[in-house]
């Protein structure tokens, strides 16, 4: 299996060398999975957040979860500022990017619809903007595959002419000190992914 995260270690080598901080739009899902990856990128990269999740299941939902990562920006004692954007609510686009793969359990196909909607809204908005990296925190959870999320991420890479940051941040403890900066910073923890198929089945098998 190839090395992520040793890629995101070798970029890190290079601006360390260099001394000069590149910019990165990250996208983010929640602010427990940015935690980890905002404390770890934030001395080497100039980050801007973006935040767009159409998945997410209800506009309170999205809210609670947008405010949260707000939160924690503004608590984290970063190394350098980070700013954020935070997109409109939006999940028509959603429910018709996954049209037909409602029945599919997570992880499956539907997912991958999912993942390739943000990741390409994300890259987008790196070209756009002009930002030298994007990437997304998604593999730092242990359920998420960070091959397929680095594939989509390459496809959209080579598709919008912006460079991806390869990356697997559940690595080297990353997952677990996310864990112990959202117990630190108390924040909200949610027990699904984020869409009403994930809350479901969630609730199915007892998580929620």
């Amino acid at each position: 299996m190839e090395n992520f995260s040793k890629y995101t270690e070798n970029v890190i080598d290079e601006i360390i060398k260099t001394g000069i901080r590149k910019s990165l739009l990250l996208h983010v899902c929640c602010a427990p999975c940015s935690s980890y990856v905002l404390e770890y990128l934030s001395r080497y990269f100039n980050i801007t957040v973006y935040f767009y999740n159409p998945n997410i299941d209800s506009q309170e939902e999205y809210t609670y979860r947008a405010n949260e990562e707000a939160r924690l920006i503004g608590e984290m004692p970063l190394i350098n500022s980070v700013d954020l954007i935070l997109a409109d609510y939006s999940p028509e686009i959603f429910h018709q990017t996954i049209k037909g793969l409602e029945s599919e359990r997570e992880g499956g196909k539907r997912c991958v619809k999912c993942f390739e909607l943000r990741l390409e809204e994300t890259a987008k908005l790196a070209r756009d903007k002009g930002f030298d990296f994007f990437t997304t925190t998604l593999s730092i959870s242990p359920l998420k595959n960070s091959a397929l999320l680095n594939a989509i991420g390459k496809k959209m890479s080579e598709k919008y002419n912006v460079n991806y940051l390869y990356s697997d941040f559940k690595k080297k403890n990353g997952y677990k000190r996310s864990v112990e900066l959202s117990k630190e910073y108390n924040l909200y923890r949610q027990n699904y992914c984020g869409c009403s198929f994930s809350k479901k089945q969630a609730e199915d098998e007892g998580r929620a």
